[in-house]
């Protein structure tokens, strides 16, 4: 019997959410601590600003007033359904106390680079930050992927499971893993699964839904990645890029049952 490929070196960058822990303490318990780079969260306005060049002020506002005044109300009433996805998929949201994460404010900075070289990895897991540029990708040889709440290239950007349900979609209501390059999640797929969302689901809780078909494809991207096995496929399609929804957008869509 051939014997098994040693794990790879591992390092997580990711912003400060629930799925990015998710997915490091999968991962933890499958192949040991390993580094990870946390973006602290980008700030409002430079979320609104970066928002206002590509869509106008009209839709940033709309998406904005979602954000503060509905957002917050599916949280709290979605909390329960959260808790009970992640306790049926064993899955932990708590960040673990370990001095192998570091925080940086943009993940593109030299200060994030510095940590990304520092940590040789040989697997770098993408999960939630912005746009990576390409001094980041070149700073290392390891393979970047990305865990997308989306199937690519339809449903790229954010939310790609609530659109996909918006857009009566529901055979391209899932998650995505693809190589990371310098676009918005267009990179070469490496796996995809499709949710079924239920009835007590909703906006908050299809992204728990989407990290728990994502995480053993994960894993075994991993071991392929050590094995040399990795097998990828040309993202081909309708190809769109998503943001939050607006207000109204989203309001209209509950009276058709899209939560």
């Amino acid at each position: 019997m051939a014997p098994n490929p040693p794990s790879p070196r591992l390092l997580l960058i990711g912003s400060d959410n629930p799925t990015t822990w998710i997915v490091y303490n999968r991962l933890v318990r499958e192949f040991g601590i390993f580094d990870a780079v946390i973006e602290n969260t980008i700030g409002r306005r430079a979320l609104i600003r970066n928002r206002v060049r590509k869509l106008g002020w009209a839709a940033v506002l709309s998406q904005m007033a979602f954000i503060a005044l509905i957002r917050p109300l599916l949280r709290r009433s979605a909390a329960d359904r959260a808790r009970e996805i992640c306790r049926i998929n064993t899955m932990e949201i708590h960040e673990p106390l370990t001095q192998a994460i570091r925080r940086v404010d943009n993940i593109n900075s030299a200060d994030a680079v510095s940590l990304i070289t520092a940590a040789k990895p040989d697997v770098v897991i993408v999960n939630g930050t912005r746009i990576l540029k390409r001094h980041v990708l070149e700073s290392t040889s390891a393979t970047f992927i990305n865990t997308h709440q989306g199937i690519t290239p339809t449903y790229r950007g954010a939310h790609g499971g609530y659109w996909a349900l918006y857009q009566n979609d529901p055979g391209r209501c899932g998650v995505t893993l693809h190589l990371v390059d310098q676009g918005i999640d267009t990179g070469n797929i490496i796996a995809q699964a499709l949710i079924t969302p239920g009835p007590r689901d909703s906006y908050v809780t299809y992204p728990y839904l989407q990290i728990a078909a994502a995480l053993p494809l994960l894993v075994r991207a991993i071991r392929d990645c050590a094995a040399g096995t990795l097998q990828t496929s040309k993202a081909e399609g309708p190809s769109a890029v998503w943001y939050h929804p607006g207000f109204f957008q989203y309001i209209r869509a509950r009276f058709r049952g899209v939560r």
